[in-house]
């Protein structure tokens, strides 16, 4: 999607914060929209333990068995970095893929710690989890446009999107589609993703 977006061979595109970030040095894309999951359009990743655990801060990890999501999420990886911590002082870690993977390895006692997203580290806290950890807030997916599509169909496109009301049971099977967490769309410049850019600056080259 980045680079066919970029290079201009699809038109619009619907991109994760880092894969907007790679776009638009790539090719100069528009963003158009972010999205709204449970009102919010933006989030946060957690470092989470287990409630019984003597895991209290970012440098309790040193040495300690840890669990991401999907490898190819370097944001989890520049999070966890960026809280004081380098992987490789870390004991071991793996990649669960799904959130709810590591939020049941950490509870089972199968990892000390893990990186859940705010919404699922909420969840989990009446399941035996604690967080020791939450970063700065983080811009969501988004829809964007190549740099050929034209601003008054970029503007009505961009309007299209923000009319979308999660109360209008049409309206709502649009938003739904894309993902069913969502509520709608939110207005997004390129500004908000710069905390992308510096926390995943030491992974550019990944």
């Amino acid at each position: 999607a980045v680079s066919d977006v970029a290079a201009g061979n699809v038109d619009i595109a619907y991109l994760t914060p880092i894969a907007y970030v790679k776009a638009h040095a790539a090719g100069n894309v528009h963003i158009l929209a972010k999205t709204v999951t449970k009102g919010r359009d933006a989030f946060r990743l957690m470092l989470v333990t287990r409630t019984d655990s003597p895991l209290r801060t970012v440098q309790d990890l040193v040495g300690k068995r840890f669990a991401f999501g999907d490898e190819a999420a370097i944001l989890q990886r520049a999070v966890v970095v960026n809280a004081g911590i380098r992987l490789e002082q870390l004991a071991s870690y793996r990649f669960l893929g799904h959130y709810d993977n590591i939020a049941r390895g950490v509870a089972n006692g199968d990892f000390d710690a893990g990186i859940l997203k705010d919404t699922t580290a909420i969840q989990w806290e009446k399941k035996g989890l604690r967080t020791i950890y939450a970063s700065p807030e983080l811009p969501p997916y988004n829809i964007v446009a190549g740099r050929q599509v034209k601003e008054p169909l970029r503007r009505a496109i961009q309007a299209a999107l923000l009319r979308l009301n999660p109360a209008n049971p049409e309206q709502r099977a649009v938003i739904k589609a894309l993902d069913e967490n969502y509520d709608g769309f939110a207005p997004a410049s390129d500004a908000d993703y710069d905390v992308i850019r510096v926390l995943v600056k030491p992974f550019q080259n990944q």
